[in-house]
């Protein structure tokens, strides 16, 4: 974990380049460093390098260990990443500051019930299934744009922002091109596209948010 910080720095400079090459504002582009399995100890060098915006995949492993580090680090804005669970919206609501993983009518409606209860709005994305596999979550690319009107109408949810993760086997930037389309007619401002292997693509591609792990972390 000592080459975690060197690593972040050179994730950064990455973004810098990528948007210099598209010729965008890299302050429109926030780095998600992924810290999913990894302990706080190994996430501590990180948040000493600067970094404040984390994702994680799981409530429960989240539960573990963020909330002592906020206690040493009350700046961090934490990113729910990963598949949620409608018996864990509670969770995820007092826990969270951004879930992008809203995916389905039963989620979007604990999601309403719980952020009315706690008085607590995380920002959500709405997590599009753009190569449409169905292994994967996510909302039909097809039906993007009616959901996120529907959790506005039906349940007073604003809808921040669209994810996606492609098929691992194919080129991502099709994917990347078709969520940036989504999202312009879903008339949502944030896109939350690329990973490790394909960030630099997606920046310039138009992501407002890329998820980084083994990039910064090393290997699982």
């Amino acid at each position: 974990m000592t080459d975690a910080a060197e690593n972040l720095a050179d994730v950064k400079n990455a973004i810098r380049r990528a948007a210099r090459t598209a010729d965008r504002d890299v302050n429109g582009i926030t780095l998600v460093a992924v810290s999913k399995t990894f302990d706080a100890d190994d996430i501590r060098p990180v948040l000493d390098a600067g970094q404040r915006v984390f994702g994680e995949n799981r409530v429960q492993e989240a539960q573990g260990k963020w909330p002592g580090l906020r206690d040493e680090y009350p700046d961090v804005e934490l990113h729910l990443i990963g598949p949620l669970q409608s018996n864990k919206a509670a969770e995820a609501v007092a826990l969270f500051d951004v879930i992008e993983t809203l995916d389905r009518e039963k989620i979007a409606k604990e999601l309403a019930k719980e952020i009315a209860k706690q008085g607590r709005s995380p920002k959500l994305f709405v997590q599009v299934n753009t190569g449409n596999e169905p292994q994967k979550a996510g909302i039909d690319p097809r039906e993007a744009v009616a959901f996120v009107k529907w959790c506005g109408e039906e349940h007073g949810l604003t809808i921040s922002g669209l994810m996606c993760i492609p098929p691992f086997d194919e080129n991502p930037g099709p994917h990347f091109a078709l969520l940036r389309k989504l999202a312009g007619e879903c008339g949502v401002p944030l896109i939350s596209m690329g990973m490790s292997g394909d960030f630099e693509t997606a920046v310039e591609m138009g992501a407002t948010h890329v998820r980084v792990g083994s990039a910064i972390f090393g290997s699982r």
